[in-house]
């Protein structure tokens, strides 16, 4: 097949692409250098008629780069992603496209079920990025009911694995874990985490993600779907993991309750996915934060923290 990819250079991006290649698709790979998306027509240029289109691309970091952007994340984010449905539904109708949501999406008192979306109010320091991420699906309904288009949305919890951004940017919260964690254990200062340790969080393997993401654009038309592992963990019991693998004792790690910790909770509902995928791959997570780990030493050499 023909595939267009945006944010390609990102994390799940490069990992994505560099599967499609393997699995011999020819992949049209863009990152922001290759198209700005925030200019319309900027898509225009691309000729070819593509099978898929997966919309990656979101102007947005980790941490609290939410509640200090609010603003131009509604600006930015809306531009690229009115000119990405617009550019599919003029060129591109025979496309099926394929777009990733966010957890942040969902109310903190519903159900993380796919049918509570849209429903709700997103937490207030990810109020904008959320609805910008609903009104992402809102489109892409909006015009395959009036133009008979195809699309499917996925929406991931954390991702994590190697290959993650080395460019300076904030990083989500299970990187950040080991970047502190590893520091401390090479002989840095004591690690001090956000929060005080009892926030919940979901994990799932950048690989396994993206082995899910193309088996559903194939199987699943006009669905949003859930992906996640279907665990949560709180914070403390990942930095004891990290802190296993990298010799560290977890009793001198310090907890900083006055900063931003988010969601106390974040854990898929994927009973849907469940019944699509029920043999899908799901790498353990030891496993999973090894390779990290392991990346990660090679990646950021020296201090880190």
């Amino acid at each position: 097949m023909k595939i267009l990819v945006t944010g390609a250079t990102g994390f799940l991006g490069t990992t994505l692409c560099k599967k499609l290649a393997q699995d011999g698709h020819s992949v049209t790979a863009l990152g922001s250098a290759a198209a700005d998306l925030r200019v319309q027509g900027s898509l225009d240029r691309f000729a070819d008629e593509f099978d898929q289109i997966y919309h990656l691309a979101a102007w947005t970091q980790a941490g609290d780069f939410c509640l200090r952007h609010p603003g131009e994340q509604w600006v930015i984010n809306q531009q690229m992603n009115t000119n990405v449905l617009d550019w599919w539904q003029r060129r591109q109708p025979q496309a099926k496209l394929v777009t990733v949501g966010t957890s942040c999406s969902y109310a903190p008192d519903l159900p993380m079920t796919e049918a509570n979306y849209l429903q709700g109010e997103p937490i207030e320091s990810l109020f904008a990025y959320a609805h910008t991420k609903r009104m992402l699906l809102v489109g892409q309904i909006a015009l395959a009911r009036q133009f008979g288009l195809k699309w499917v949305t996925l929406v991931p919890s954390t991702l994590y694995g190697p290959g993650y951004h080395t460019d300076g940017r904030q990083m989500h919260f299970i990187f950040d874990l080991i970047r502190k964690i590893l520091g401390a254990a090479e002989g840095g200062e004591a690690a001090t985490l956000w929060g005080d340790g009892f926030q919940k969080r979901e994990l799932i393997y950048v690989g396994d993600f993206v082995a899910s993401a193309i088996q559903l654009a194939s199987r699943c038309e006009n669905e949003l779907i859930n992906v996640g592992d279907g665990d949560e963990f709180t914070i403390r019991q990942f930095a004891e993991m990290i802190c296993l693998e990298v010799c560290y004792d977890p009793a001198k790690i310090k907890y900083d309750v006055s900063r931003y910790v988010g969601a106390k909770s974040k854990r898929l509902a994927i009973e849907k996915l469940d019944g699509l995928l029920p043999g899908r791959s799901r790498t353990p997570l030891t496993e999973g934060l090894r390779r990290t780990i392991e990346w990660f030493r090679v990646a950021y050499p020296g201090p880190k923290n």
